[in-house]
Order: C-alpha cells, then sequence, then structure tokens
C-alpha cells in the first residue's frame, strides 16, 4: 500500500473507482504513516479518525451498490486549521481561540465533502495566519520535509508539509500575501491562488462573514490536475451571489505549448532572487521555450515594482487591521505619531497600513482597480507571466519575536524578512490568479516553485500551463525518507 501515498488525488479516486483500493484501506494508510511520521514533521496536527473512518466504510459500500459520490469519492485528504470543520477546533494558531469548535463547516469543506471526500484531519498554520513560517503555541512547530533544520512555508505550511511527506491526499490552503504560494515552493508541490472571490471564504474568517480584502482560499496538491479538480468543486456563487449569478470559468487557452505567449521576470532589486532559486527558474523557462513556447523576457509591466509593493503593503495592513485585538491597534496608533514622514520601511508601512484613513483606503483602492484595468491589457498581449515565488529556498527556522528584525541570506547578503512578500503581494493585490509548479530540486536537495500568473479569470489557463510544464520536466518529487 506504500506506494499509493504519493499518488495524485485524481488517481487515488479513479483507482477507488475502478476497485484497485478501497476508502478505507487509503485512510488506513493514510493515518498509519501520520503515526509514522507525524511527529517528526508535524505537519497534521488534528485528526478525526473515528469520524473518517465511518465515512470511509460509507464511502465503500455507496460504490458497491453502484453510487458515486463525485469525483472525490473516498479520498481522504485534510484541510488547513484555519477551516471550520465541524466538531474540531478551529484556533488559527492563537491560544485564546483553543476553545472555539463550530458546529457548521466552512463553505469548502463542505463542497469537497459533497463531492466524496473524506476529510480525517487539519493541518498547522502560524499565529493568526500572519507569518511565512508556520508554528505555534498551540500545536508547535511544522518542519520541512525536506530538511528538517528548515520551514516548510506559511500560513499553509502544515499544507504543504503533509502533502510532500505522502500524509494526505489533498490539501485546501488560503493565501493574502502568499500563504498558498510560498508553502508550495518550499516544499515542492503545486498550489493555485485562485481570482479573488470565485470561492467562497464563508467558515475560514474566524465568525467574521464579510470577504475580506485580498485573501483567498484554494487547493495544494502533488499534480496540476489535483488543482483544476479541487478548485472546480469549490468555485463558485455563495448563498448571497447564488440566486443572481453562476461562476463560469472559461477553459484553458490551449493545450499546446506552442500556442502560448509567455512573459518572463525573474529578478528585481526590491527582492533579489538567490542563485539557487534563479537555476532552477531558468531551467524551466527555458524548458517552456524547447517545447514552443514564444517567451518574452521582462515585458513591460502596468505598474512600476516599487509603486506596486506600495500599494499591496497599503492594501495588505488595511484589510490586516481588523484582525488586530484591541491593544495591538490602540499601539499602532501610538506608533503612528512617532512616524518620520520619510520612513519608508516594513514597520512603517505595517502601522501606516493598519491605522489609515477610510479616504486613504479608498483612494489606493482606486488605484488598485485602474491596475486591475491595466493588467487586463498585459493580458491581451500575454497568456501568462512566470516569475519566482519568493527569493529564497526554504530557510531556517527563526522563531524571533519580531519579524521586522529577521534577515535572510540571498546570495550571500542579509535582506529582510518581509521582503519576500514581494513576488506574491504585486500580483496579489491585483486580485489575479496564480499557480505553483514545481521546477525540481536545486543542488543543495531544496524544491522552487515557478510563479504562474494569468488575468482574472484565467485559472484554469495558469493550471495547464503548470501541467504542460510538468510533461516537460517532471512534477512533484518526494522527498527521501518516507518511503
Amino acid at each position: 500500500m506504500q506506494g499509493w501515498a504519493f499518488k495524485s488525488a485524481s488517481e487515488l479516486a479513479r483507482a477507488i473507482r475502478d476497485r484497485k483500493t478501497t476508502s478505507v484501506e487509503l485512510l488506513e494508510l493514510y493515518l498509519a504513516r501520520n503515526a509514522r511520521h507525524g511527529a517528526k514533521i508535524n505537519a497534521v496536527v488534528i485528526q478525526q479518525a473515528e469520524a473518517a473512518r465511518s465515512r470511509a466504510k460509507a464511502a465503500d459500500a455507496a460504490l458497491a451498490k453502484g453510487e458515486v459520490w463525485g469525483p472525490l469519492h473516498g479520498v481522504p485528504m485534510t484541510v488547513k486549521e484555519s477551516y471550520n470543520v465541524a466538531g474540531l477546533p478551529t484556533t488559527w494558531g492563537a491560544p485564546a481561540f483553543k476553545a472555539n469548535v463550530p458546529s457548521e463547516s466552512a463553505v469548502v469543506v463542505q463542497r469537497l465533502e459533497a463531492a466524496g471526500a473524506v476529510v480525517f484531519g487539519k493541518s498547522n498554520v502560524p499565529l493568526l495566519l500572519m507569518d511565512f513560517q508556520s508554528y505555534n503555541e498551540v500545536y508547535g512547530t511544522t518542519l520541512n520535509p525536506y530538511d528538517l533544520a528548515r520551514n516548510c512555508g506559511g500560513s499553509s505550511g502544515g499544507s504543504a508539509a503533509a502533502l510532500a511527506a505522502g500524509l494526505t491526499g489533498l490539501e485546501a490552503g488560503s493565501d493574502i500575501g502568499g500563504s498558498i504560494r510560498n508553502p508550495a515552493h518550499y516544499c515542492g508541490v503545486y498550489g493555485h491562488k485562485p481570482t479573488w472571490n470565485i470561492v467562497p471564504l464563508r467558515g475560514h474568517t474566524l465568525g467574521n462573514v464579510t470577504p475580506p480584502d485580498i485573501s483567498v482560499v484554494g487547493p495544494l496538491a502533488r499534480s496540476a490536475e489535483d488543482l483544476r479538480l479541487s478548485l472546480d468543486i469549490v468555485a463558485g456563487a455563495d448563498v448571497w451571489h447564488a440566486p443572481g449569478w453562476r461562476l463560469d470559468l472559461p477553459d484553458a487557452k490551449s493545450r499546446s505549448l506552442k500556442d502560448y505567449r509567455l512573459g518572463v521576470w525573474l529578478d528585481c532589486p526590491l527582492s533579489p532572487v538567490d542563485g539557487a532559486v534563479a537555476e532552477r527558474l531558468e531551467a524551466a523557462v527555458a524548458a517552456l521555450g524547447k517545447a514552443g513556447a514564444k517567451i518574452v523576457r521582462d515585458p513591460k509591466l502596468p505598474i512600476e515594482p516599487q509603486e506596486g509593493a506600495d500599494l499591496f503593503f497599503q492594501m495588505l495592513y488595511g484589510a490586516l487591521s481588523g484582525r488586530l485585538p484591541d491593544d495591538a491597534y490602540a499601539k499602532a496608533l501610538e506608533r503612528l505619531s512617532g512616524l518620520a514622514p520619510d520612513d519608508k520601511g516594513f514597520r512603517a508601512a505595517e502601522v501606516r497600513g493598519n491605522t489609515q484613513r477610510h479616504r486613504d483606503w479608498a483612494q489606493a483602492n482606486e488605484k488598485r482597480h485602474r491596475l486591475r484595468l491595466a493588467w487586463r491589457a498585459f493580458f491581451g498581449e500575454y497568456d501568462a507571466l512566470l516569475c519566482p515565488v519568493a527569493g529564497v529556498t526554504a530557510f531556517a527556522h527563526d522563531h524571533s519575536p519580531s519579524q521586522h528584525d529577521r534577515r535572510l541570506m540571498v546570495n550571500g547578503k542579509p535582506r529582510p524578512y518581509l521582503e519576500q512578500l514581494f513576488w506574491a503581494g504585486f500580483f496579489g493585490v491585483a486580485l489575479l490568479p496564480a499557480t505553483i509548479a514545481p521546477t525540481g530540486l536545486t543542488r543543495g536537495g531544496l524544491p522552487v516553485g515557478l510563479q504562474i500568473v494569468g488575468p482574472e479569470y484565467g485559472d484554469r489557463t495558469t493550471i495547464e500551463i503548470a501541467r504542460l510544464l510538468a510533461n516537460e520536466i517532471g512534477g512533484f518529487v518526494p522527498p527521501k525518507g518516507y518511503d
């Protein structure tokens, strides 16, 4: 049975339907693997084994009668801890929410289960989902399966680590500043940040019902096919939209790389890319070009990098302001009065963003919507834009209290920790979809992901390019030691 552990969810679903295995067998496999490897990386931090066993048995019994619940019939999977799953705690890694046990599952979880999935657990996150490492006082630290001394990414870090180690069949994550994308990159799996608001966030907002700005929920997986399958299941109108509209995503432009015109932007002074990352990205771009894709280096972008970064941080910290406890918001107001007008650092951007007036936010939002139109024109010339996810590979654990004081080494030089938000935020603020595709391992054995950005509602095209890339260079490569 060990051979099934690293199969894609699509392959697992077909195997169940074709009677090559059963839901019960696969569930027991993943439960046993979590018992064997779970403590080593601490990825799946909550389990509901007995409830999952009952559902898996029901799935097998239904199939024996010719009933197929949906495209994920009987597939065992986990979801990010931040999703509500009825009867399980949702803490977002915060001790204050340890007693928060919702009675209703998130919309995404409901849709996955309606498609036949067997949700058997939840994966780890950073405190309040606000870091690109995954550690908290409630569940501890999640390690990277490729190198336990390194982090797995965040905030969907447990999701990516669980997939990479073969501890689950499929995952559901979330992303506001790269929280699907950087874990996929660090852990060598696939991830998709959908176009904003095409997948309902209800049940993933810690009690709120308002869809937060920039933030999205979406899949992580071991294949591009799984991303497409999962997105098709979870995307679509929520209750307040359903009476009036339905989502109708266009199909991918083509099934041949020869039909794609791809912009390539692989480095920027605002977030330099380490040589080990650049080497793998260049290899992927070369493979796409060799297969017939039209490659255009450094196309003219709709906005200057610094201007785009500034807009992202203003909108990001405006969106996160509502998550701040009252005392933290009061401290931000105090810090605001002491900021020098010419202070352009990350700490100043956070304070200004957290405390901005609504008028300032509204003006920035107008700028953002004009940017959306500019990106629409850009993607009239290019089918996708290829770029890094982050400037570095998975880095050593650093739990020092202030993210502003942390540094990461890029090409032998220390760089600000929060600089790593650049490549995700530049596109996220414009609400664009992005797919992360593995490009193989560095010479040091660490994964590198390629970010494939497309136009709004071009989700199926970016996922298809990721699938086509895998045909040229291969896809997910399991870490050693998890056989």
